[in-house]
């Protein structure tokens, strides 16, 4: 798998790995957690989740801009990770408030900044070998699937440690539980009676007397549980640390060129205030629209472009502009995405059946997947033209095993078995992992051939293949009752009560299981090409920095994160998905309305 390229790649693989198994912990349970532990409104949740996903890649341009400053790339990815593991620590103590619990999230995403851009600008540097450099597109998606390996993982340890908790102090799982908690402790349950059979249903010591001491008892201990999910995290931060104190010699230490000029504040006065005026004006123009929250997240990103552009140099402005105008694609693509910790985790949760015959729990068990992937994996190995002898070997015993385990681990299945909303977030990077060497090798096969697309169009049938996922989001909606339908005003005191799913509204896993296989194919068309596109197309002097400026187009997308959050419970489901659906497509048709200019920017 890392043939042929330098051996700092693995360094990275396994640093990254490690960082992503543990913010891809927080991240599947994050919104549920702020949910249960606070009681906030999904659109609450949705701006707090949006904010910290804002902030995670926004900072990077802090990281950017220390990094190029001083070239001490390896130095300021170990002080990120440093204060990474002590945001985790803050986010794993029980019973904090909301203030302390932000704080937490805030010194995760400042540790983040430092280290991301950084890391993936590292990976950069040694394909800037002429030796290496025909392999950056391959070793960006390798590297890519370093974080999903982590991320695979992420979701089935949250569940667990959750679940560990809940059984430890007597109670089962059960995702509509904290809702009704809170309804019923705020007064706006429609019916009580509702809570006290799933309460009763949950109990493993015998039926809930006193439904008010339950929902009490019940949220803290969701809530505890999900915090010791997050010290699995600061775990994972610390194996990530020492791989990389350990190996981080093999990485290159990036040398200043005997002419290269570095970047200083004082460079092009008049840049800063032209940047400053636009990051004002941007930040008014959105605050009329949305709120000065999202003002000030795009006015940053505005000062960042004017900023950048301002100081490049006559060789670097073109390189610069048609990067720019990729991460202007970016932001829609993120926005689209990244619903999958937000609105598609909401669909998980309310509107896909609680219960899975035993084929599906089959990829809903971690056990029992790794059996369906040791399988897999095993008939590859075995038929794949072109084989060793040895390859084949292990593949077979592969089969053997996985064959065995998978058909022991069916049978034990129940007729109908739980699933947890979380589980769903690892499908992505499972995808990830699966079919990242199938594609490289579909490139290579083009490549061969002399008709692989270029690293831009790759971006934009990225763009289009989103949308199709959406799309099958809409279709499953269409004969669902929508969020805002399932509440009822009081007659009596006018106050807004709530009913929850009704089950006729569940649909199967398999629909949300497609969105992500498709959402995952354009991952792979998308993102790895485009941290590829731009280390390859970065002035020297600026590698960091633009790595900074994708993350911060990231940034910008995330915020708006809560395009979904506000409108799912304000209109129909099939028209939620329908936006990210056109948001989608008019993005694609920019990136192929300046396909000229960034293939010639590339060549």
């Amino acid at each position: 798998m890392f043939k042929g390229h330098p051996k700092g790649l693995i360094v990275a693989f396994f640093t990254n790995m490690g960082e992503r198994f543990g913010f891809y912990t927080m991240m599947a349970i994050l919104a549920l957690f702020l949910q249960a532990k606070f009681g906030l409104t999904e659109e609450k949740a949705g701006d707090i989740y949006s904010w910290f996903y804002f902030a995670i890649y926004a900072l990077a341009l802090i990281g950017g801009i220390l990094a190029d400053a001083t070239k001490k790339y390896k130095l300021i990815i170990l002080i990120g990770q440093v204060i990474m593991f002590s945001g985790y620590v803050i986010m794993a103590m029980p019973g904090l408030d909301l203030t302390i619990t932000l704080i937490g999230l805030f010194t995760i995403a400042f540790g983040n900044g430092l280290f991301k851009g950084n890391l993936q600008a590292v990976v950069g540097q040694m394909y800037d070998d002429p030796k290496y450099s025909k392999l950056r597109d391959s070793a960006y998606m390798l590297f890519y699937m370093g974080i999903n390996v982590g991320a695979f993982f992420a979701p089935f340890a949250a569940t667990a440690i959750r679940n560990w908790w809940l059984k430890t102090n007597g109670f089962m799982h059960d995702a509509s539980l904290p809702a009704l908690c809170h309804q019923y402790l705020d007064g706006t349950l429609q019916n009580p009676d509702q809570l006290q059979a799933v309460a009763n249903s949950v109990s493993i010591n015998g039926p809930a007397t006193d439904l008010t001491t339950f929902a009490n008892t019940y949220l803290d201990v969701f809530a505890r549980g999900y915090n010791y999910a997050f010290a699995i995290a600061a775990g994972a931060m610390v194996i990530s640390l020492l791989v990389y104190v350990f190996f981080s010699k093999i990485l290159p230490n990036k040398q200043k060129a005997p002419n290269e000029k570095t970047i200083t504040l004082g460079e092009k006065p008049w840049a800063i205030p032209v940047a400053l005026i636009g990051a004002a004006a941007t930040a008014v123009l959105v605050y009329l629209v949305k709120d000065i929250a999202t003002g000030l997240a795009f006015g940053l990103f505005v000062g960042f472009v004017l900023w950048i552009i301002g100081i490049s140099n006559k060789e670097e402005k073109p390189r610069v502009t048609a990067l720019v105008m990729v991460f202007v694609v970016v932001i829609f693509f993120w926005m689209s995405f990244h619903q999958n910790g937000l609105t598609l985790t909401f669909f998980a949760r309310d509107y896909t059946v609680q219960s899975v015959d035993p084929v599906t729990n089959m990829f809903f068990q971690l056990a029992n997947i790794l059996t369906v992937v040791a399988f897999i994996a095993g008939i590859v190995m075995m038929i794949g033209k072109n084989r060793e002898r040895n390859t084949r070997l292990i593949g077979a015993g592969l089969f053997l095993i996985g064959g065995v385990a998978g058909t022991y681990l069916f049978l034990q299945g129940d007729a109908q078995n739980p699933i947890a909303p979380e589980v769903f977030q690892a499908f992505n990077p499972m995808y990830i992992v699966a079919l990242t060497l199938p594609v490289m090798a579909f490139f290579a096969w083009l490549a061969k051939k002399g008709k692989e697309p270029t690293t831009p169009r790759k971006i934009g049938y990225g763009m289009i293949i989103a949308a199709f996922a959406f799309l099958l989001m809409l279709v499953a909606s269409l004969n669902l009752v929508s969020p805002h339908e399932l509440k009822v005003v009081d007659e009596v005191t006018g106050a807004i009560k709530f009913n929850p799913t009704p089950e006729s509204s569940r649909v199967l896993p398999h629909w949300l299981m497609g969105t992500y296989l498709i959402l995952t194919i354009a991952e792979l068309f998308l993102s790895p090409m485009g941290l590829s596109f731009v280390s390859k197309v970065a002035p020297t002097r600026f590698q960091g920095l633009m790595q900074a400026g994708w993350l911060l187009a990231t940034a910008a997308g995330n915020k708006l994160l809560f395009v979904g959050s506000t409108f799912w419970g304000k209109i129909d489901l099939w028209q939620l998905w329908l936006i990210f659906i056109v948001f989608c497509i008019l993005s694609a048709m920019f990136v192929f309305s300046i396909m000229r200019r960034l293939e010639r920017i590339t060549s």
